[in-house]
């Protein structure tokens, strides 16, 4: 099955029998932020312009991370029970009223009927240390919808609070990474992998957030270890220039420590990164 490119910033480099999907028209309204309206809109275009099957979804910078929740969707319909495997340096379940924000929608992932749990595996950012804690939507992690899996960055309030189960902190990144495979072996559920390569040291790709202590090498074992069980796949975590039109989204970006790229680099990191997507296209083996 073919890999899709959903170009929607021009980041997504030339992968082999790939179909591209141009919509670069929905990056102003989607990027970094979106309504709910637009979420459902744009999932509508997805059904109708995405083949019946597919493999791995290629989406571009990790700002538009939230577009996984409507793959993520799609791909539940089929099956009556399954897990969501998200390689990430961040939670994704922060707080963020009134909108979708490419850091808020793994809580609507995990209050999907057919999710049992959501694992965010390799967060290393302060997003879910005890400064930030409150910041988290702690519902899912009470109900063991939604497993944090860290390293590098403090989590003992979660022992305090009951949620030692749900927010693990390890003392490597390769700890944890141990640990999350050993206990997924467990389960017989199908998979469905989205990788955000924030996760991944800037050594291995350099991407438009701060970044974690994955290496790449690790990653790419881990998603072969998963190959068998996955249903779908999706990627981001390209680098590429965000020119926000909206001022609450250029003052939201930088208060998330966003930094924008160095032009006179941008095409050394762009093409780094596309060696590894086709790394990452091997080791998924296109499977959806």
């Amino acid at each position: 099955m073919k890999p899709v490119v959903l170009d929607l910033d021009g980041s997504v480099g030339a992968l082999e029998g790939a179909t591209t999907i141009d919509l670069r028209r929905w990056h102003d309204r989607l990027r970094f932020a979106c309504s709910r309206r637009a979420l459902g809109e744009f999932a509508e275009t997805l059904d109708a312009r995405l083949p019946h099957r597919h493999g791995t979804v290629f989406m571009g910078s990790g700002d538009f991370h939230h577009l996984s929740l409507p793959l993520i969707e799609r791909a539940a319909r089929g099956v009556a029970r399954m897990q969501v495997v998200v390689f990430d340096n961040h939670p994704d379940n922060m707080r963020f009223p009134f909108a979708v924000h490419c850091g808020s929608w793994v809580s609507r992932v995990a209050a999907l009927p057919q999710v049992a749990r959501v694992h965010v595996v390799g967060i290393t950012s302060a997003d879910i240390g005890l400064g930030h804690a409150w910041e988290n939507r702690l519902a899912p992690l009470y109900r063991k919808r939604l497993c944090y899996w860290s390293s590098a960055v403090s989590v003992r309030w979660a022992k305090s609070v009951g949620l030692a189960s749900s927010v693990r902190g390890f003392a490597s990144v390769d700890a944890l990474l141990e640990a999350f495979l050993a206990q997924i072996a467990d389960c017989g559920d199908p998979l469905y992998l989205s990788i955000d390569k924030d996760v991944l040291r800037p050594e291995d790709a350099m991407t438009n957030w701060d970044q974690g202590r994955m290496r790449a090498e690790a990653m790419l074992a881990a998603v072969e270890s998963l190959r068998p069980r996955l249903i779908g796949s999706d990627v981001t975590g390209e680098i590429s220039i965000a020119a926000y039109r909206q001022r609450w989204k250029r003052l939201l970006a930088a208060a998330d420590g966003q930094r924008p790229p160095d032009p006179a680099e941008l095409r050394v990191w762009q093409e780094q990164q596309h060696a590894l997507n086709r790394r990452i296209l091997r080791a998924i083996a296109v499977v959806s």
